[in-house]
Parts: structure tokens; C-alpha cells; sequence
């Protein structure tokens, strides 16, 4: 069963999105209402902020659903329910959900550097096209997350998203590490023919007149590059985290959380990014054992294979890639070979 449908929680949907919808305005309008290039400091204290919101955010969660849980006789009626355990359970999820999601958004951060150096976008201006870029992730990763929790009831689609996510993973494995040519890209050649792009980057403006005709500039181009690659990736991103979870709201606000602060992890790692050379490999081995656990594990372990032991391997596959890549770059450093 669903412990926190929709129809009981739609005020919850309500304040969450005015919430985030009013964290975004003030991120815009106040503290960087100027345009300006972002610091390694200034990106590196925002994602400790955007990750701290996700843990305080977590916190009260719990904290609510163990308030709900022991107090409400619609769930102490459910035979074998243990309102503390699955108090516990709720924020692991959402923890779970919110590393997943951060760690597969690596994926859109090497896409952010490759699309802003093929169009030539200033710095001070990446930081514009990322807001609109995310307010509209945000929006296709609600109807996404909507669609999931309907389709994700049958079996046959788990397992189809689950094989889905295996096969990506196994790809990730083999994929080069050479930069991909966007000239041969199919978005960016749809892109060129739907639209009248101007050479130039204007300013911080997304379109322009000029003899009576109006032009989208690059930074328009890219921002919505951005938008439909981010779709892209959620094919993959939203059916993991239902595969840790069932419960819709859980892997809403985990997403959330976690494309909230893409932007500064973006800014924190775009000058190192070189030196995760191993990462992708973690990320592989998440994706194809989120994959197992749709596909088999979850039926092996009664339904659910415990969300304590998915947090540990995922962490420890993450963190191992990430280890691995830092070990390997300083022993090059040191040799004086090349650190990426």
C-alpha cells in the first residue's frame, strides 16, 4: 500500500512545490541577481547549503512520519505494521533517493561543460541558463514521477525499466572518455532547423531583434539542449529511485532536493571534473544494481531488499569510484604523468 497517497497529501505537494518555487526566486532575484562567473567558493558553500535544506528536509520528514504513524489508527490498524521501523524506513528512502539522483546528475554535469564550451557561453552567464534550465527539469520531473507511480504498478514495466536501467549501465562500462562531437548531434541539428539562431552571444538575453526579425541566441539553444537531455537522463534516474521506493512522494521531493543544487555542483566540479576519472564506473555499477534490484532482488527478499543495505552498496560503489579516481590521479600527479 501507499502510506502517503496523493489524495491525502496533495497540500503537502502544494506547499512543497510554493517552497521550492520561492527558494528558486530568492536564489535568482537576491544572490545573483547580477550576473556574474561563479567561484569554486561560492559554488562549494551553496552546495553545502542545497545538501544541508536536503538533510534538515529529511529530518523533519521523519519525524512526521513517526508522529503520523504512531498516532493514526488508519496505519496502527495495518496488521504487522511497526510505526517506528517504517518511520526509519520512509527516511532512508528518501535518503537513498537523494544520493541516487545526485550521484546519476554527474551524467548532466559532463553535458553542462561540453554544451557550454561547443556554444561559447561566457561564465557569467552558465549560472542563467542553469536556473531555467532546472525550473524546467523540475517541471518534466514531476509528469515523469506521475506517469511512474501509475505505470511502476505492473510488473511487466518494472521489470522492462529494470532490464532498461541494467543495459545502460553495462554500456556505461565500455563507453569512451573521448568528448563527444555535437555537430553530429540529431538535437542540435533539429534544433538548427526549427529555430533562427543568431552567431552571438547578446548579453544574458535569450532572444533578440534585429531588422524586424526575431533570433534565439546560443544561450537560448543550449538551455533547451539542456532541457531535452535532461529527459532524457530521467528515463533512467526516476525508475531507479522507484525501485527503492514506492511511495511517489519520497521520490518527488528526493528529485527535487537533488536537482535543486546541480547547478553549484556543476560550478564546485567544473575544473576538476578530469580527475573523476573512475566515477562512471561507480555510477555504471548503481545503475545495473538498482537494475538487479527490479528486475530480481526485490522479489528475492519478499518484495523489498532492505533500503539499509541499497544505501551501504551504493555509497560504498560511489564513494569507491570516487576514492579510486583521487588514488590514481595523485600517484600520476606525483609521477608527473597525466592527470586525466
Amino acid at each position: 500500500m501507499i502510506l502517503f497517497p496523493f489524495a491525502e497529501y496533495w497540500w503537502f505537494y502544494v506547499a512543497f512545490t510554493i517552497f521550492v518555487l520561492a527558494v528558486l526566486a530568492l536564489d535568482l532575484g537576491v544572490f545573483h541577481k547580477q550576473a556574474h562567473e561563479v567561484s569554486f567558493k561560492e559554488a562549494s558553500i551553496w552546495t553545502g547549503v542545497w545538501i544541508s535544506l536536503a538533510l534538515v528536509f529529511n529530518y523533519l520528514f521523519y519525524l512526521y512520519a513517526h508522529h503520523r504513524f504512531t498516532t493514526d489508527q488508519a496505519y496502527l490498524a495495518i496488521p504487522g505494521f511497526d510505526p517506528e521501523a517504517q518511520a526509519k524506513t520512509s527516511a532512508l528512502e528518501f535518503l537513498t533517493g537523494f544520493v541516487v539522483e545526485k550521484s546519476l546528475a554527474v551524467d548532466n554535469i559532463f553535458v553542462f561543460a561540453v554544451v557550454f564550451a561547443y556554444f561559447g557561453i561566457p561564465k557569467m552567464y552558465q549560472h542563467r541558463v542553469l536556473f531555467w534550465g532546472i525550473l524546467g527539469a523540475l517541471f518534466f520531473r514531476a509528469i515523469f514521477i506521475a506517469m511512474g507511480s501509475l505505470l511502476m504498478q505492473y510488473k511487466a514495466v518494472v521489470i522492462f525499466f529494470g532490464a532498461l536501467l541494467i543495459i545502460t549501465g553495462i554500456k556505461m562500462y565500455f563507453a569512451g572518455t573521448e568528448q563527444t562531437d555535437l555537430n553530429k548531434n540529431v538535437l542540435i541539428r533539429l534544433l538548427k532547423k526549427f529555430f533562427r539562431i543568431h552567431p552571438k552571444v547578446e548579453g544574458d538575453a535569450f532572444f533578440i531583434k534585429k531588422d524586424g526579425l526575431t533570433y534565439v541566441t546560443p544561450l537560448f539553444v543550449a538551455l533547451i539542449f539542456l532541457e531535452l537531455t535532461d529527459i532524457i537522463f530521467a528515463v533512467d534516474s526516476v525508475p531507479a529511485i522507484f525501485a527503492l521506493t514506492k511511495e511517489p512522494m519520497i521520490v518527488f521531493t528526493s528529485n527535487i532536493f537533488a536537482i535543486l543544487g546541480l547547478r553549484s555542483m556543476y560550478f564546485m566540479l567544473a575544473g576538476v571534473m578530469d580527475k573523476f576519472v573512475y566515477i562512471k564506473y561507480g555510477l555504471a555499477s548503481v545503475l545495473v544494481f538498482v537494475g538487479l534490484k527490479m528486475v530480481y532482488l526485490n522479489e528475492a527478499f519478499g518484495g523489498k531488499f532492505p533500503i539499509q543495505w541499497s544505501l551501504g552498496i551504493i555509497a560504498a560503489l560511489i564513494g569507491g569510484s570516487i576514492l579510486a579516481s583521487l588514488i590514481i590521479d595523485s600517484k600520476r600527479s606525483a609521477s608527473g604523468g597525466p592527470t586525466s
